[in-house]
């Protein structure tokens, strides 16, 4: 076996044309942006949503109409904002889709370096993973360019995308899963992690760094900090709009809801003092109290009943915090809110349509005159290039891989997409005029491991989940290489769409989208679609010769 393969692997891991549109009849007040003060930008990114937890989706209805889910405050996004009908992701997982929307660039150009490492040892192809971090001090980002612009820019929640070495244990050992947090020794330990924790997410253009997860709650080190804690989280939204109402200003804030852990005890039943930096004295109180009997109260009160509806109010008392601590400080009127799901969950962590379609809205008051529905084809690497055009930046709009969708927004004359590109792990995909073509590609060393080599990395792979509490995906080294990661068997953020999509061992697929929506059948070896396949080739090497990187098609 390679050795280098799986030291390479698990520290990627660890550091893991005019515009057609709906519109409707709700009135347009304005696509007039308030000249006296730049307006200030909101972006929420939630984490790993389905489509049933939208209310407006066709999912998240029931069979007689009725909404699956308690969720006021997104609800008033799908009736005031606008829903972007026909939204992808590049890379449909955490840390490159975060990647996507703070450099508005494709994860391929990540120049960290244990990314760089890891491109080395898979012969130069470039393999985006929980890997493609934002360097502290040298990469421009929405904080960044923000910032140039007179923005007071503040970063909440969930991180998984700025490279921070002291998280990851360089130059000391990671406190034990078992640690005791009270523990003065180990507290300190938290304390001095996590003040460097800020000052790296500061150093990537942010005024403002707190309440900060640096990994999804089960990765963080310890187990008895573990949980959920949406109060925490909303309380630095609500503390960073006090601080700077009368700034322009950006803020960026991202859950780690509903991504596990989803068990009520560690959810939303957990005690509100538990949080990444150890246990506070006094649980923050931003959102409505008590909060476990509040949510249960209500959801019932509501009629609904299943899994992750608690967590999901929650999630949108967060969202609901927010729009009332803009309107206690008279700015409501003059922000953008945009709502982001990270990408899609049906096939996460694969480029399937499941995993790179995804939900988000666009919010500000009287609406934008495209409606509430913009069906042109937009990507979460548009969301940079888009919000600067809206504060009235134009110099910097081009410098992105993404493209504004502004013009599309107030029903301007819009060219939009012609195509998508789609990056992840060993896999790269293109989709146009209703086709797409998907490639999946290891290094030539990986494909001739003999069986002890594959027992090797299958065994030290599942050691490594389980060193965090987790199981192990596969017992079969013989099985396919997962697409996202290259073990027998498939990662964990792909395994659903491994067990489940057909065809996810061809190397090469063809699919006709309009006809063929689950992707079931592959017609690459179909004579009939020799063009459409040349086509499609060529589009996606056009995208190729532009970044760094090999990819052989």
């Amino acid at each position: 076996m390679k050795p280098v393969f799986l030291r390479t692997l698990l520290l990627a891991i660890l550091t893991i044309l005019f515009i057609g549109c709906k519109t409707d009849k709700k009135q347009d007040n304005s696509d007039k942006i308030s000249t006296h003060k730049k307006p200030n930008i909101v972006f929420f990114i939630a984490d790993d949503m389905y489509p049933w937890m939208f209310n407006n989706t066709p999912e998240g209805r029931t069979n007689d109409g009725k909404p699956r889910n308690l969720t006021p405050a997104i609800d008033k996004l799908a009736k005031e904002g606008v829903w972007l009908e026909n939204l992808t992701v590049v890379s449909p997982v955490c840390t490159p889709s975060r990647y996507n929307i703070l450099t508005g660039t494709y994860a391929s150009r990540a120049t960290n370096e244990s990314f760089e490492w890891f491109t080395e040892e898979n012969d130069g192809q470039t393999v985006i993973q929980w890997n493609s971090y934002i360097i502290p001090e040298k990469q421009e980002t929405m904080g960044t360019y923000f910032q140039k612009l007179g923005y007071k820019t503040g970063f909440v929640g969930k991180n998984h995308i700025v490279d921070s070495a002291s998280q990851v244990g360089e130059g000391e050992a990671m406190p034990e899963l078992q640690a005791d947090p009270t523990d003065p020794k180990v507290k300190a330990g938290l304390e001095k992690r996590y003040k460097a924790l800020q000052k790296d997410v500061k150093n990537c253009g942010f005024d403002y760094a707190d309440k900060l997860y640096h990994n999804n709650p089960n990765w963080l080190g310890i187990r008895a900090l573990a949980y959920q804690n949406m109060d925490w989280i909303a309380e630095g939204g609500v503390e960073f709009i006090k601080k700077y109402k009368d700034d322009p200003f950006l803020l960026y804030i991202a859950t780690t809801l509903p991504h596990g852990p989803l068990d009520p005890e560690h959810s939303w039943k957990a005690d509100r003092k538990i949080t990444p930096k150890g246990i506070l004295e006094k649980a923050p109180n931003v959102l409505p109290q008590p909060p476990v009997e509040s949510l249960q109260k209500r959801i019932k009160e509501a009629g609904l009943e299943g899994q992750n509806k608690e967590n999901l109010l929650w999630l949108d008392d967060a969202v609901g915090a927010l729009f009332k601590q803009l309107e206690i400080e008279g700015v409501l009127d003059n922000t953008i809110v945009v709502f982001f799901n990270d990408h899609g969950q049906n096939s996460k962590g694969t480029l399937y349509e499941g995993g790179i379609n995804s939900q988000a809205f666009i919010w500000k008051k009287g609406g934008f005159k495209v409606g509430s529905i913009l069906e042109a084809p937009v990507s979460n690497v548009d969301f940079l290039p888009t919000l600067l055009d809206l504060v009235g930046d134009t110099k910097n709009i081009d410098k992105f891989d993404g493209s504004s969708f502004k013009a599309a927004l107030q029903r301007e004359k819009y060219e939009g997409r012609s195509s998508s590109y789609h990056e992840l792990g060993y896999a790269r995909a293109v989709v146009k005029d209703g086709f797409k073509y998907y490639a999946v590609r290891y290094p030539k060393w990986a494909t001739n491991f003999t069986l002890e080599q594959r027992k090797d990395t299958l065994a030290k792979y599942s050691k490594f989940r389980e060193s965090f509490g987790e199981h192990a995906i596969s017992t079969d080294p013989m099985a396919a290489y997962g697409q996202l990661e290259m073990v027998p068997g498939g990662g964990g953020a792909e395994n659903a769409a491994y067990r489940s999509m057909v065809n996810f061992s061809d190397p090469d697929q063809l699919y006709d989208l309009a006809n063929d929506p689950k992707e079931e059948h592959n017609l690459i070896n179909n004579p009939k679609y020799t063009k459409k396949l040349k086509m499609l080739k060529d589009e996606l090497q056009g995208y190729l010769d532009t970044l760094p990187g090999k990819f052989e098609l």
